[in-house]
């Protein structure tokens, strides 16, 4: 009699027991949230039935197989084979390979409740006075809240200029998103003045739950937003203003479905291909100095490795092949001592692939020892370098992530929002994680969170660009793994958003699964 445990993290779920039987198929299922931006570890174990006691000890153990959430959703239809075995090392991570039992087959499929998407717009009345020579640029921020009391932002508005009585654009979300699927969780919003610098002003907040947002355009969906500190100080205090829910429609129609999720285009086989880029510049300080952001301490990786890795570990899950372009940009290169700001990392021009992560920190590694740090911090190269790439593959099968890691200014702004704006209509995403102590002022720009980036009057298309400084995420215990963790989950937060509105604003459709892959098929890289 054969059983099967599943362990995703802290968590064990049982299947039934199938009788006398060397292929079971189990029909118990088990609902997991999937996150893409983050490693779900997953552990089978696989055991003989021989008796009713329900301690797993007393049973012949046949084998186990480890593996992430992100590589079942990531395989072909969601589908993952692997050998099971037995390991003599347990840990989410590593472990000893024994004597294989068999394979074992695993398969994710989304639940058709998640797919629903929110369809809402606000308006508001009367809202404070921010701005000394003007009134206010409210926008909206909405969160989700956890299960251990913490919020979790999902969505933010656009900035409406100069009004107190702002009426915001229409916007989708996914209601799993807005609640987890629980109708009665919390939703907070928190209604801010918008700052060229960065420093928003708090408005206020008000709190509701999607059972009331779907009761739609009514005297229960008015809220007052209060200002809670203000609220304190002043005995006369009412408010801080009005926000009224002006529409809900609160699910697509089934044929739109397939355009408004993420994993159906996972399941059927848009290949996400991820290319990092890296700052060489001198301002990062010399590499053989302990003082240098690309300096390589034997017993603790730096901000670059540690966000390569981080962003890095997840995102290869989606890539068959586990090949990615490593690039460099703003060192001058042997033997002739030119600036290139867009090198490959293992100094192959024809072939600059490097195999899964830890191929790319050897090339990285290799990099410091055979480079000039230099300058200028040039953007525009390595961005139009994989808008190449993703111009080529505007059909929906392949979608392209790029890494910038850097440390300092930008020096080539102009010709990166260009490229940036260009980009934004191509199946792409960029990621700039920045690292060290310098400003990020023009990052926070490309970001485009309040204000679409744009270039020679024209709007980029969708919102494509996420930045983050490292610093912010840095663990003050020094507990580098929970660090990248945190980075790597809000860096990517947005990538499954952006691939979407990508595929909508084409009217792509999920296609069927291609033939298997051969190395083939991986896009011809040019010469860099």
């Amino acid at each position: 009699m054969c059983c099967l445990r599943v362990l995703l993290s802290h968590l064990s779920h049982l299947t039934e027991v199938i009788d006398n039987t060397l292929n079971p198929d189990f029909v118990r299922k088990y609902i997991l949230d999937y996150f893409f931006e983050e490693k779900q570890n997953l552990r089978f174990d696989v055991y003989d039935i021989d008796s009713k006691s329900p301690d797993l000890a007393k049973h012949d153990f046949l084998g186990q197989v480890y593996c992430t959430l992100g590589e079942i959703v990531g395989s072909p239809a969601s589908r993952l084979e692997k050998p099971l075995g037995k390991l003599y090392i347990f840990s989410f991570h590593s472990g000893i390979p024994g004597k294989k039992c068999g394979t074992i087959i695993l398969s994710a499929e989304e639940l058709g409740n998640c797919r629903d998407y929110a369809t809402m717009q606000f308006c508001a009345n009367k809202l404070d006075k921010k701005d000394f020579f003007g009134k206010s640029d409210p926008f909206m921020v909405f969160y989700r809240s956890n299960e251990d009391g913490t919020f979790t932002i999902c969505h933010k508005t656009e900035v409406v200029k100069n009004t107190l009585n702002p009426v915001w654009q229409p916007f989708s979300i996914p209601v799993r998103a807005l609640c987890n699927g629980d109708y009665d969780r919390t939703i907070k919003v928190e209604i801010y003045d918008w700052d060229r610098d960065g420093s928003h002003d708090f408005i206020g907040e008000f709190t509701t739950s999607y059972k009331e947002l779907c009761r739609g355009q009514s005297q229960l969906n008015i809220y007052e937003v209060v200002n809670a500190k203000k609220k304190i100080k002043k005995k006369r205090y009412i408010n801080s203003g009005t926000v009224r829910l002006m529409l809900t429609f609160l699910s697509f129609p089934v044929s739109l479905l397939l355009t408004a999720s993420f994993l159906p285009f996972m399941c059927f086989r848009t290949q996400i291909h991820f290319t990092v880029a890296i700052d060489f510049t001198a301002s990062n300080g010399n590499p053989s100095q302990s003082t240098s952001l690309h300096y390589m301490n034997p017993y603790q990786m730096n901000a670059y490795a540690m966000a390569l890795k981080a962003v890095g570990e997840i995102i290869q899950d989606y890539d068959s092949d586990k090949m990615f372009p490593a690039l460099g940009f703003g060192a001058k290169l042997p033997p002739d001592g030119r600036v290139s700001h867009e090198f490959p990392l293992n100094g192959n021009t024809e072939n600059p692939y490097c195999n899964g992560i830890h191929g790319i920190l050897e090339a990285y590694h290799q990099s410091l020892k055979t480079v000039q740090l230099y300058g200028p911090t040039n953007f525009a190269p390595v961005v139009n370098h994989v808008a190449r790439y993703a111009a080529a593959f505007q059909d929906g099968s392949q979608y392209f992530v790029l890494l910038i890691i850097t440390d300092g200014v930008i020096s080539d702004m102009a010709q990166t929002k260009e490229a940036i704006v260009n980009a934004a209509k191509l199946p792409m995403s960029i990621i700039i994680v920045g690292v060290g102590q310098a400003e990020f002022d023009a990052m926070v720009e490309l970001d485009g969170d309040d204000i679409r980036i744009s270039s020679r009057g024209k709007l980029a298309e969708r919102d494509i660009v996420q930045f983050v400084p490292f610093r912010d995420y840095m663990d003050r215990t020094g507990n580098h793994v929970l660090s990248m963790a945190r980075l790597a989950k809000d860096v990517l937060a947005e990538i499954p958003d952006q691939l979407i509105s990508y595929m909508k604003s084409r009217a792509i459709k999920p296609h069927p699964a291609p033939p298997p892959y051969s190395p083939g098929d991986k896009p011809q890289t040019n010469p860099v």
